[in-house]
């Protein structure tokens, strides 16, 4: 019997009835009072799971649980990257990680990420998958996807709603998508908090932390390629603002952008309950993070990732916006992808019906893109090897010939 199942809603009533029955018969006030407070308990249980089934939130028990307790990671200590020697693993709370396992079904590590630039530090979860932890992937520096979470929401919510790991595995196994790595941080420091992936006005960073210092100290901590064509940015709702909105400001960090439900006019934010315009007020930073406005004023020939966009067409607004900016995507990218999810809303349903198309999509060009910047810097090695060799050898010529031209002058004036 689950949060969505029609089982529990007819138990939530039965017991509401059954309270109700014994307010209206019992003789004394005090039962009656106890009877109409524990007959609240159930009312708001239905009221919290019928918002639960329309947005198609919790489908288990065991997500719901997870979500709140915080039990979706795996508690692990980063990885150590020496490829040299293959993959080593840390220890955490004297569990140390069974690479016979994580090689079969993956790992999904729980991290404290510092910012270099932003001195922001958020949670961050990253799931490894299989190939990480096997022999024959040992040299192979694997591509990325960030993830963003919508608000209200926790990166948990990948693992324990969307099921995006097990997902990805799934895919992999079935030769759908290629291993990647899979990064999803905590996009706005707390349930309450909507940062909208921006920069705040005299405030926190959000953009340049997670477009510039996440991406950057993944690559440097793990066997993932640098920022660049390697990397993917995705995101439902407003983690869909955040995709568009980062991927076409930070261009040149990543490759490909997918934009589930997303809206493409950033609002205020919101600080708890406070309601805090991230600009400032300045018009020229909220044209610059408009992506309607923004895909129109980027010079001739700026980088920016191949677009794709998802949305349920029983949502009229998502699916408007998501047409208006199709649109205007196609005076840079002329057959841009729009997967629609037949009577779809703006629910966790929808963007897990998108995810296997997104991820089969966007992928194996991932892939590409690895093998072709990693063949690229393998050429650059060699040619500097062959390079420097060949200085080396024209020294060491240049010395024999000046070492023959002494003995050659010595002897004459003998």
């Amino acid at each position: 019997m689950g949060p969505q199942s029609t089982a529990f809603f007819l138990l939530l009533i039965v017991v509401f009835v059954g309270l109700m029955w014994w307010m209206a018969v019992a003789k004394q006030m005090v039962f009656r009072i106890l009877a109409a407070c524990l007959a609240f308990i159930p009312a708001m249980a239905f009221g919290v799971a019928a918002v639960n089934k329309y947005y198609d939130y919790y489908q288990s028990w065991g997500s719901a649980v997870s979500d709140f307790t915080g039990g979706a990671n795996q508690a692990a200590e980063l990885p150590t990257t020496d490829s040299g020697s293959g993959v080593k693993f840390s220890t955490f709370l004297g569990n140390t990680i069974d690479q016979a396992v994580a090689a079969q079904f993956g790992y999904t590590a729980h991290l404290e990420i510092p910012g270099k630039l932003s001195h922001i530090t958020r949670s961050v979860y990253v799931y490894l998958p299989p190939q990480y932890f096997q022999a024959s992937y040992r040299n192979y520096r694997f591509p990325a996807i960030e993830l963003l979470h919508g608000f209200p929401g926790t990166p948990q919510d990948w693992i324990t709603v969307v099921g995006v790991t097990a997902m990805m595995q799934e895919l992999i196994a079935n030769g759908q998508a290629k291993p990647t790595v899979l990064v999803m941080p905590d996009a706005n420091g707390g349930r309450a908090i909507s940062l909208q992936c921006l920069n705040q006005f005299h405030g926190p960073q959000d953009a340049t932390y997670l477009a510039q210092d996440l991406p950057e100290y993944i690559s440097q901590k793990l066997r993932v390629m640098a920022p660049g064509a390697a990397w993917g940015i995705a995101g439902y709702s407003e983690g869909g603002f955040c995709a568009a909105n980062l991927g076409l400001n930070y261009g040149n960090n990543f490759g490909f952008s997918g934009v589930l439900s997303g809206y493409f006019v950033p609002s205020d934010n919101q600080f708890h309950s406070k309601q805090v315009n991230p600009f400032g007020g300045n018009a020229t930073l909220k044209r610059q993070n408009t992506p309607d406005d923004r895909i129109l004023t980027l010079p001739p020939g700026a980088r920016i990732p191949l677009f794709w966009i998802g949305v349920g067409s029983g949502d009229k607004s998502d699916t408007r916006n998501a047409q208006i900016f199709e649109q205007l995507l196609q005076t840079r990218q002329p057959g841009v992808t729009l997967k629609v999810v037949p009577g779809g809303g703006h629910t966790m349903f929808t963007w897990r019906a998108l995810m296997p198309s997104l991820l089969d999509w966007m992928t194996p060009q991932l892939a590409h893109n690895d093998t072709a910047l990693q063949e690229r810097q393998t050429q650059k090695v060699q040619q500097a090897r062959r390079a420097a060799a060949k200085a080396a050898a024209a020294r060491s010529a240049k010395h024999t010939k000046h070492k023959k031209a002494s003995v050659s002058t010595a002897s004459h004036k003998g």
